[in-house]
């Protein structure tokens, strides 16, 4: 089916065909991740961390799960093989202790959050541990405490673990409710077993609840995706993430088992983020960015309007911390003057840690002027507005004048501001202000 060349309005946006042809980065870092060059960070690593002080954030990277979803981009591969966790708990357990010795005293940890690959492969008794890690490693304020589940391998133990530790946040994997699509993306989960999973956090006094859905996936229509919306809605959870399923099997050999023909086009995506973004607002979601939305009472909602939205390796936030340690295989540390990314191969990574030697493989040294532009980038992917100086907006200005005749953008004294409709072209417009855009990367669709 060919693109059609006009505009066309669905529910709140209006289409630009050519405004969303060029693949732009997710934003979650600028520089990003494709900047990075490979080499040992390892010095730089260290010196940085020496150097922390004040509110710091952790994110801990768990690369295992109990089941391989065909559509998932993730660092992950199975954990059908226990000494290979554990081996890599040991590992993460040791990498602990190493950067915790590094740490200045007055560094405070006020955000912890574990991701994946889904951390619930992990036994529950074993997450236990490594939290009494952290805590008698590390200095806290309160920390709020985060963890991304597979609701498939969510058991009663975890659910105990969770109420006993305090968990405060969970984000559920739940993409899709509609079984035919859940068989064409191999990730088979009735809406029972979700029910489930919401009933047993909120025993567990989990304050805040995410799903994470996905349009654009095989078989899926507006239709398909309206039922999925409306029975998420029914279970209440404070916040969602609805992205576009990014297919790129040349970079993912897993995606090859999803049969591409049976993909929507770039309009029927554009149509599906727009009638779903409606949809949820409809139902008394704050639209929160491009992708998120969150009940008002929520802190991710209070502070998108507060100003105080932030954006990080774990997407839209209300984390106020600008450093985030990265702990386990391929987590990235976002740390002054330097950016750097763990070895990715978790038995490399076993390795080097267990040579008690940190294990930043990837990365890239930071400058004033990357700085600059991040600053550009989060405001108008975070606030909707940015004051830019002189210099990059004259500079800008060619390629802004598209958004600015499609009515998506304002100037004036120096502000740049996204209007209410520009929600799908706002990492289009924020790509106007990378330096590294220079050539074509394999990003995922702006839509």
């Amino acid at each position: 089916m060919s693109e059609p060349t006009a505009a066309e309005t669905f529910a709140d946006w209006t289409y630009h065909p050519a405004l969303l042809a060029r693949p732009v980065p997710r934003y979650t870092s600028y520089p990003t991740a494709a900047e990075f060059v490979e080499e040992s960070f390892e010095a730089r690593q260290r010196a940085a961390l020496e150097r922390l002080s004040g509110p710091v954030s952790i994110y801990l990277h768990i690369p295992y799960c109990e089941e391989i979803c065909w559509y998932c981009g993730c660092n992950t591969g199975a954990a059908n093989k226990r000494h290979r966790l554990t081996a890599y708990l040991e590992a993460l357990h040791r990498e602990i202790a190493l950067v915790a010795e590094m740490l200045d005293p007055s560094v405070r940890i006020e955000h912890i959050a574990f991701g994946g690959g889904s951390p619930n492969a992990v036994p529950p008794t074993e997450f236990v541990r490594l939290i009494d890690a952290l805590v008698l490693a590390f200095r806290f304020v309160r920390p709020a405490l985060s963890v991304e589940l597979d609701p498939r391998t969510l058991t009663r133990d975890w659910l105990t673990a969770i109420r006993g530790i305090g968990v405060t946040r969970v984000s559920l994997g739940v993409q899709t409710l509609n079984p035919a699509v859940q068989a064409a993306i191999g990730r088979v989960q009735p809406i029972e077993m979700i029910e489930r999973a919401v009933e047993g956090l909120r025993a567990a006094k989990v304050g805040s609840i995410n799903f994470d859905l996905m349009y654009g996936l095989p078989h899926q229509t507006d239709d398909v995706l309206a039922e999925t919306l409306a029975q998420t809605a029914a279970m209440a959870p404070e916040r969602i993430a609805l992205f576009g399923y990014a297919h790129v099997p040349h970079m993912i050999p897993r995606q090859r088992r999803i049969d591409a023909s049976d993909l929507p086009d770039q309009r029927g995506r554009f149509r599906m983020a727009a009638m779903g973004a409606r949809q949820l607002m409809d139902a008394g979601y704050q639209a929160v960015g491009f992708d998120h939305f969150a009940l008002p009472d929520d802190s991710l909602a209070v502070a998108a309007r507060e100003g105080k939205l932030r954006r990080n390796f774990q997407g839209f936030t209300s984390d106020p911390a600008s450093v985030l340690i990265g702990l386990g295989a391929s987590a990235i540390s976002e740390l002054p003057g330097v950016m750097v990314q763990n070895e990715k191969n978790p038995g490399r990574y076993r390795m080097l840690i267990g040579a008690d030697q940190l294990s930043g493989r990837k990365g890239l040294e930071t400058t004033a002027e990357d700085a600059r532009r991040a600053g550009v980038i989060e405001a108008l992917l975070c606030k909707g507005a940015a004051w830019i100086e002189p210099d990059l907006l004259n500079a800008a200005r060619a390629r802004l004048e598209p958004f600015a005749a499609a009515g998506l953008i304002t100037t004036e004294r120096g502000w740049l501001r996204l209007e209410r409709s520009a929600a799908p072209y706002a990492r289009a417009i924020a790509s106007v202000f990378d330096a590294y855009r220079t050539e074509e990367r394999s990003f995922s669709s702006a839509i």
